[in-house]
């Protein structure tokens, strides 16, 4: 399996080549040169498979460059029940991936378990564990620069904490975050870890990894890699519980379902656009954004119009609260028929702070054969979702989540079930559940008290060259032995 350019300017690379790095030289995301697919056969096989064994059959695929010995024993570490099941000690966390039903024919996947309690675990642990591998074999250590809204970066971080040979310098909006977010991350005391408050919003952090991962001699220098997922190993990771869900919902081959995702960066429902590209019965891809609509926009328009830091909105979805959708260069590209030249054109317009429109080239008109639709949520419809789904199902759902669930309502298709993609705990986002319900979300334990916990953390401006700075002085700091 050979990794390309989504601009076409790069040669290709083993899945090893490109896991540590972030975006390709020529600016670009990589995607496989084609798809592995799984036939029905393939399926049918796959439907008996616990999440481990579910794991390294997609993996295998992905990552043939590893040895599959090497690559089950890194499945194998990554994900146990143990890991998955904070505070939560169900029956069904066998399943790494418990699949919730509200009513017949409708789904939470429960994706929240891991240890910062936010589905960015189920990818970043496995990828913690890639890098050290990798870094083992070859005898160098890493600094990992990345962004957060609120969930990737203290997931990074914990996957990331005590690695013998990786530091991590975390961006994120100064002002941005709840308060559990914050601490989450800023409370960490590793030695590894560097958290930095920007002073601006996600889009200025995103637009500084993107800047630093650009300078390709500052990058060799400081051996720079990314967790964002602009990294193709997080995207591979979560295409794994778009089947396991698949085979939880249905009894019956070829049975379509719909998903339905919270959006704001296009990581996670691009892992479900693979998924489809790859084999999945998936009849909708169902977008849901916050009221940073811009996905929405798209994908009612034809027309893609990133907004500035300025023009940003901060939500009570605030991991949602991005403007320019870093991994939807991956689905234009397949949208495009891998025509790269073409995409570097596009994003050359978005990289100059402008905008595209699909529809004179007829490209647009070709999304519905991707099964992609849409929806907005604001924060009256989650408040109103948050409630509805207590009162109803019993169930306490977190602010992305409940956006995930008002959308996906929406689209509900008879005889196809809907899946909605759970993104955090409700505990991450306390002051709306309060709002909502008049209720004190349950804190996993030892988190009873995160927010008094003492922080390092340092605050800076939105400036690339001062956060290069910051990154030459502590590149070479000592590591966790």
């Amino acid at each position: 399996m050979k990794y390309v350019s989504t601009r076409g300017r790069a040669p290709a690379l083993s899945f090893s080549e490109i896991l540590l790095g972030g975006l390709a030289p020529d600016g670009g995301l990589y995607l496989p040169e084609t798809y592995p697919h799984f036939d029905a056969a393939d399926l049918a096989a796959m439907r008996k498979m616990d999440y481990r064994e579910l794991a390294f059959a997609i993996l295998s695929r992905l990552a043939d460059d590893i040895p599959a010995a090497d690559l089950k024993a890194l499945v194998d570490k990554t994900y146990t029940v143990e890991a998955y099941s904070h505070g939560r000690p169900d029956s069904d966390f066998g399943q790494i991936t418990p699949l919730r039903k509200l009513e017949d024919g409708l789904y939470i996947l429960e994706l929240s378990n891991g240890p910062t309690l936010a589905f960015k675990d189920m990818a970043m642990q496995l990828l913690g564990n890639l890098f050290e591998y990798a870094l083992d074999k070859v005898g160098q250590d890493i600094n990992i620069l990345g962004a957060t809204s609120g969930d990737t970066g203290s997931a990074a971080e914990y996957a990331m904490r005590g690695k013998h040979n990786v530091r991590v310098f975390m961006l994120s909006p100064a002002q941005g975050m709840t308060p559990f977010q914050q601490a989450q991350m800023y409370s960490l005391q590793d030695a590894n870890i560097f958290n930095i408050a920007v002073r601006g919003v996600f889009d200025d952090c995103q637009d500084i990894v993107k800047n630093v991962s650009n300078d390709l001699e500052f990058k060799a220098k400081y051996r720079i890699g990314a967790v964002n997922s602009i990294n193709w190993g997080r995207i591979a990771a979560q295409v794994i519980y778009y089947f396991k869900a698949y085979f939880a919902a249905t009894a019956n081959a070829g049975q379509q379902v719909s998903f339905c995702v919270p959006s704001g960066n296009f990581g996670n429902v691009c892992a479900g656009h693979i998924a489809r590209m790859m084999g999945l019965p998936v009849a909708q891809l169902v977008v849901a954004t916050n009221e940073n609509d811009v996905l929405d926009e798209f994908f009612r328009s034809g027309v893609y119009r990133p907004r500035t830091a300025a023009q940003t909105l901060h939500t009570s979805s605030p991991s949602m609260d991005i403007s320019k959708a870093s991994n939807f260069e991956r689905f234009i590209a397949d949208l495009a028929g891998r025509d790269y030249a073409r995409v570097a054109e596009l994003w050359k317009a978005v990289d100059a702070g402008g905008s595209f429109d699909l529809n004179a080239d007829g490209l647009f008109a070709k999304v519905k054969d991707f099964g992609f639709a849409s929806a907005s949520s604001s924060h009256a419809d989650r408040v109103a979702t948050i409630r509805m789904a207590w009162s109803r199902y019993q169930t306490m759902i977190d602010t992305h989540t409940a956006d995930g669930l008002k959308v996906g309502l929406e689209h509900r298709q008879p005889g196809i079930p809907m899946i909605c993609l759970e993104t955090a705990l409700p505990a991450k986002f306390e002051e709306t559940i309060r709002e909502a319900l008049n209720l004190r979300p349950e804190r996993p334990a030892g988190l009873e008290n995160l927010e008094a916990l003492p922080r390092r953390v340092q605050t800076m401006d939105p400036d690339t060259a001062a956060i290069q700075a910051y990154i030459a002085r502590h590149a070479d700091d000592p590591l966790p032995r």
